[in-house]
């Protein structure tokens, strides 16, 4: 059985480059290249999982895992070669085709590809920031050597190629910290008390349990304007946050807060209004 085995192993195949191809020498280079992609693969995640278990910055991690996938996908590459027996100098022809193919039809790829290492070398944009992009606003999952993933603030995923964000302008409200400020406007009647409207309103933003208060950015309130129907007030707050949800959350609990203490001071909250004047004479002329 043994002999037999061996016998269909050592079974020439074919010739190529004048050398006799056996089964044995088939087989083995599709093995080869799955069980070292699986082993590369496997080795990689637990890279991850022990930086991971460590608190190590997960761009940090991600640009790591990135760079030895290339390394381990060139190395596969390079023994796959060997085990053929193929020079790589026969690649010389070959490679040069296909600069010269990607200086033409491949332009963005290359482009998206380079951005791709730019913005996990350089880090303008990580993991975890809250971006806003053409008026999109999300959060970034993933920065692939391609595109990036944006989780939207609705749910839905975006692929944005990696040069568009390297080209355009794009705000990153967490670039440095998770400080977001936000303002609530409100407008009151003609003749209200105009310093009990600003005690209120930093009573209600300090309140809040998400608004801070230190370090300069404790609430503040601004008298805006004289409108044309009321007493236009703003209250400007800063609050910790990585998400639009949370800047939205915290105005609207304001909100609701304000027009409870409105009413309870007899404060009203003004709308647009007009004052018509009708002229009660008519004068009917005959002739």
């Amino acid at each position: 059985m043994l002999e037999q085995i061996k016998y269909w192993l050592n079974f020439p195949l074919f010739k190529f480059n004048e050398r006799v191809i056996t089964l044995i020498e088939v087989l083995a280079v599709p093995v080869w290249v799955i069980a070292s992609i699986w082993l590369a693969h496997f080795l990689i995640k637990l890279i991850g999982k022990r930086l991971t278990k460590k608190n190590k910055d997960p761009n940090v991690i991600h640009l790591v895992q990135r760079i030895l996938y290339v390394v381990a996908f060139a190395i596969i590459f390079m023994t796959t070669l060997s085990m053929l027996n193929v020079p790589i100098t026969a690649f010389a022809f070959l490679s040069g085709a296909i600069a010269i193919g990607f200086g033409f039809g491949a332009q963005n790829i290359i482009n998206n590809f380079i951005s791709g290492w730019i913005l996990m070398g350089e880090k303008p944009i990580r993991i975890g920031d809250f971006l806003e992009v053409e008026g999109v606003k999300g959060i970034v999952e993933e920065i692939n050597t391609r595109s990036t993933r944006i989780r939207r603030v609705d749910g839905v995923h975006m692929l944005i190629p990696n040069s568009k964000l390297l080209e355009n302008t794009v705000i990153n409200w967490t670039l440095r910290d998770k400080l977001v400020r936000g303002t609530v406007a409100v407008g009151v009647a003609y003749g209200t008390d105009c310093q009990k409207v600003r005690e209120i309103m930093l009573a209600v933003a300090n309140a809040q349990s998400e608004t801070l208060n230190d370090n300069g950015r404790e609430p503040q309130v601004f008298f805006q304007d004289f409108g044309d129907n009321s007493l236009l007030f703003e209250v400007y707050f800063w609050i910790n946050s990585q998400v639009e949800g949370g800047l939205r959350l915290v105005s609207s609990n304001i909100r609701f807060a304000l027009d409870e203490a409105f009413k309870q001071q007899d404060i009203v909250i003004a709308f647009p209004q007009r004052d018509v004047h009708l002229d009660g004479t008519l004068k009917i002329v005959r002739k």
